[in-house]
């Protein structure tokens, strides 16, 4: 696996070669330091851990710091890592990471999290239909649940019941997303259609 750590830009569209347009996400992908390098005779697997933004050094920890210093770096705000690392990309502790390890045309999953929409009902959390206005004698029906369980038996609600709660929130990773566009000045990926979360978040590129 290759990866590397972004933050979601916006989006907006572009028009490809052929004429079609596409929608794409921009995600400012890197520069993302190695600050450890994980083998299996010292940790039990492979992998490399890879941190990015920057953070004010009396906001940091002196075991972090102690950390980041044996990589050479400053410190860094989000640290991940992404186990059995692409021996053609994988870096030595202390060197960068940037957007060129991914190729245009390329398939890639993006993996964040998605927005939060507070306590939603059943229309919006899972897509009810409501009873189609008609409130069949009642009052502020059209958008209710219905029926939840039974009465003498079961006697309960079954577990997984489709009900109104906390939406969103959630850690989501879409496969699948074509690189469009790699602009590597800015350190910018155009990637087709959307990914999750709100504009800033963080998200990981893995391949």
């Amino acid at each position: 696996m290759k990866g590397i750590i972004g933050k979601k830009i916006g989006m907006t569209s572009i028009f490809e070669a052929n004429g079609k347009q596409t929608a794409v996400t921009i995600i400012e992908a890197g520069p993302c330091v190695v600050t450890q390098v994980k083998s299996q005779s010292t940790d039990g697997y492979d992998a490399v851990q890879v941190a990015f933004g920057e953070k004010k050094e009396k906001n940091t920890t002196k075991a972090e710091l102690n950390h980041f210093a044996k990589a050479q770096t400053s410190p860094k705000r989000y640290v991940t890592e992404f186990r059995n690392p692409d021996t053609s990309v994988a870096k030595a502790l202390g060197e960068t990471l940037t957007c060129e390890i991914f190729a245009e045309g390329e398939t890639i999953d993006v993996v964040g999290t998605s927005k939060g929409k507070g306590f939603q009902g059943v229309v919006k959390r899972h897509g009810f239909s409501g009873v189609g206005e008609a409130t069949h004698g009642q009052h502020d029906r059209q958008r209710a649940p219905g029926s939840v369980g039974g009465s003498s038996y079961p006697s309960r609600v079954f577990k997984g019941m489709r009900m109104a709660g906390q939406t969103g929130n959630e850690r989501v990773k879409v496969k699948g997303l074509k690189i469009v566009k790699i602009f590597p000045e800015k350190n910018y990926i155009l990637v087709s259609g959307s990914v999750p979360g709100h504009i800033g978040s963080i998200v990981l590129i893995q391949k």
